[in-house]
């Protein structure tokens, strides 16, 4: 399950964190949602979190976040990997894992 989140408290504490920027109006973020709630079925490994930039001025300000859809991946609260717009579930998944294993 994708948590939907107004900061990233919880996501900088998990071992690993998938971390979802978006917005509601963002025709490629609402194509990405289902992927990543499918993703998060499956990939175990992970956690994964959606956050609003436009509720979340702060944490977007943080990530230095200039485009969505924006996935950032995060090991032990630090980003190892971030790919910016929309991608299939395979292009998505392989981001992740290839994410995980570095």
């Amino acid at each position: 399950m994708v948590k939907k989140v107004n900061n990233l408290t919880d996501a900088k504490a998990a071992k690993v964190a998938v971390v979802d920027f978006s917005a509601t109006w963002c025709g490629p973020c609402k194509m990405l949602g289902p992927v990543m709630d499918q993703l998060s079925d499956e990939m175990s490994e992970a956690e994964f979190y959606n956050i609003d930039v436009d509720e979340a001025q702060k944490e977007a300000e943080e990530f230095s976040v200039m485009s969505i859809p924006l996935l950032v991946v995060l090991k032990d609260g630090k980003e190892v990997a971030r790919q910016v717009g929309f991608q299939p579930k395979d292009g998505v998944k392989a981001f992740i894992q290839d994410a995980i294993s570095k």
